[in-house]
């Protein structure tokens, strides 16, 4: 009974370390050489950080920050701006439930989620967004912070 209870507790720890591990910054760097290769070490720095910058390209805020939640096209008078958004999920008293894709496995290629985020009262709201023009960043949008916006020449 002992054993079965140590053998399923390290199954749940590797499951846990591998499913986390998956979100990391330095899981993704070590997936994707070809792109780090190319930066410069203070940009590598800030990736491994899970920080991002304007001047970006998409493939750095990836590395960074992982695939976003959601993406809107919002259109410009001079063409229009990818903007990524990065999610928390939280009870309707503001307790937080998790965090967009850290949460998410795959099955057969599509994206599901266990069923405890299937919770009917959570509400959704945006950490951050970051917002491209021409593929690189131009802002960062934080909650409950003024944008950091790229001045464009």
């Amino acid at each position: 009974m002992k054993t079965a209870k140590t053998c399923l507790a390290l199954a749940a720890l590797a499951a846990t370390t591998w499913l986390a591990g998956c979100a990391t910054p330095e899981v993704r760097i070590r997936k994707h050489p070809e792109i780090v290769r190319e930066l410069p070490p203070q940009q590598l720095d800030l990736i491994k950080d899970g920080k991002v910058e304007t001047g970006f390209d998409m493939d750095m805020v990836r590395l960074a920050l992982g695939e976003p939640d959601h993406v809107k096209i919002r259109p410009q008078r001079d063409g229009s701006n990818e903007v990524w958004m990065y999610s928390n999920y939280e009870t309707k008293d503001g307790r937080l439930l998790y965090r967009g894709l850290y949460h998410r496995y795959y099955l057969a290629g599509d994206a599901s989620h266990p069923f405890y985020l299937n919770y009917s009262l959570r509400q959704e709201h945006d950490r951050f967004r970051v917002v491209f023009k021409d593929q690189k960043v131009v802002a960062i949008e934080k909650e409950n912070e003024t944008p950091t916006i790229a001045r464009l020449k």
